[in-house]
């Protein structure tokens, strides 16, 4: 639970309830927390708390709808910019972004902007959606390639602008990171389907089970007027040490997406299994790594996090690193994993110690391996959570695109590739980031592809 200077609060069910489901875990605020908390917004003259909305969100604007108790005009505005403000309400990291920048925050606690977009979605959504104007079709056809965060913010910025956008997804369920990442108690589905939902309503086509470069033929992708991208970041990296190839081992994407979309929790009521351990190790130290913990620790094991660097460096939210000690989560800083024991299947967790030299270019400390600080970590499951790229499949499919040392496509500030009428935004272009910085990226990338068209 968290409470701001003037006793707003937004509670979180207890841990010791939470960690036997998947239901959320913070309860969001209520009708006259939200109007408080909107009526401690100064109203800037020039707000710097817009600078930090990678979507360029009125934040003012819909704050003072908010504590006016106009709601649906709050809405209304917050829509204009972000047609998944459920969404963003949850899982946006406010605390570096908007409300890093609130003026409030210099003396005191800083408004909860992310709160109260999340209280004006979720009215919205019990109240009845209503559906931003979209310009008349102008003739233009686009194709966008992954229904995740990127893929869904180009799709409804286009539609908007009059375009005819078609949606391929490869997966039997759109959302991207939104489904197979983010677990429910962080992000219920529920509310990432509402607000697909409300995209498709805008017009937008979306084929599912079509993988690009397979179902369907590039040659056919070419034939659309324009071409995004958005296919994310889903190629899990491996650290590449002995006994990755044991039973019990797992990427944390192949773990999430088993739990998270496939409802492996449920097995055998539906068909994906997954591997439950009394004693489980996870490797890495973001919000991935968080996800992957803390849901291994709903399914009941003892979870043990290993990070290289010190708690202070750890790149997850601030929330999910208290979330996940109060469950009971053990944190062992300063150590890497460097060898998985076991003959047929997991035993333990070789790790040695690391001592924080110069730093990187990142400006965190770089560890480096202590000599004879060899120790073992019991486990029987072992996650790696150590970062993700882009998969190859599509972009090897066209071999005209420019690709980064790491994968990445090559793209300008307008999200265009090599190809004229090609563009990408979100992970696949960027790497793995946050999913307000995918979504910012591909309004860029939709608002060039606009333009281009517009032209035409």
């Amino acid at each position: 639970m968290y409470a701001n200077a003037e006793g707003t609060t937004m509670r979180d069910r207890p841990a010791e309830i939470r960690i036997h489901d998947f239901q959320e875990v913070d309860t969001g605020l209520s009708t006259e927390a939200a109007i408080r908390e909107a009526e401690r917004c100064i109203q800037c003259k020039k707000p710097l708390c817009v600078n930090g909305c990678p979507v360029c969100i009125d934040i003012p604007a819909f704050i003072r709808e908010v504590a006016a108790g106009n709601f649906r005009e709050s809405a209304r505005i917050l829509k204009a910019q972000n047609m998944l403000p459920a969404i963003c309400g949850r899982v946006c990291p406010q605390e570096t972004q908007c409300e890093g920048q609130c003026i409030l925050g210099k003396k005191e606690t800083p408004v909860k902007i992310g709160a109260l977009e999340r209280f004006v979605a979720d009215w919205e959504r019990e109240h009845g959606f209503e559906l931003p104007e979209t310009k008349p079709y102008r003739g233009m056809t686009v194709a966008v390639v992954g229904a995740g965060p990127a893929g869904l913010t180009a799709a409804a910025e286009l539609a908007r602008l009059g375009h005819r956008v078609t949606m391929y997804e490869s997966l039997h369920e759109a959302g991207g990171v939104l489904m197979y990442g983010i677990p429910a108690f962080r992000l219920p589905k529920e509310i990432v389907r509402a607000e697909i939902e409300q995209v498709l309503a805008l017009g937008v086509e979306l084929k599912l089970n079509h993988l690009v470069g397979r179902s369907v033929p590039v040659d056919e992708l070419l034939k659309f007027d324009a071409v995004f991208i958005g296919t994310g970041a889903g190629l899990p990296y491996f650290m590449g040490i002995p006994g990755e190839q044991l039973p019990g081992v797992y990427s944390a994407n192949e773990f999430l997406t088993r739990v998270n979309l496939m409802h492996a929790d449920k097995f055998p009521a539906f068909d994906t299994p997954v591997k439950r351990g009394s004693r489980i190790v996870v490797a890495g130290g973001g919000n991935v790594a968080m996800d992957a913990a803390r849901i291994a620790r709903r399914l009941g094991g003892k979870v043990t996090l290993v990070y290289r660097r010190r708690e202070e460096d750890l790149p997850a939210r601030a929330a999910e690193i208290e979330h996940a000690k109060e469950e009971g989560i053990e944190f062992v800083m300063c150590a890497n994993p460097v060898k998985i024991l076991g003959d047929q299947c997991v035993t333990g967790v070789e790790c040695v110690e690391m001592e924080m030299c110069k730093l990187d270019a990142s400006g965190r400390p770089e560890p480096k391996p202590t000599e004879g600080s060899t120790f073992t970590i019991d486990a029987d499951i072992f996650i790696q959570a150590i970062g993700q790229g882009p998969n190859p499949l599509l972009l090897n499919l066209l071999p005209q695109l420019e690709k980064s040392r790491r994968g990445n496509l090559v793209v300008d500030e307008n999200g265009r590739t090599k190809v004229p009428h090609v563009f990408a935004a979100g992970d696949v272009a960027t790497g793995a980031a946050t999913v307000i910085l995918a979504m910012g990226t591909a309004k860029t990338a939709a608002q060039a592809i606009d333009r281009m068209l517009r032209e035409r």
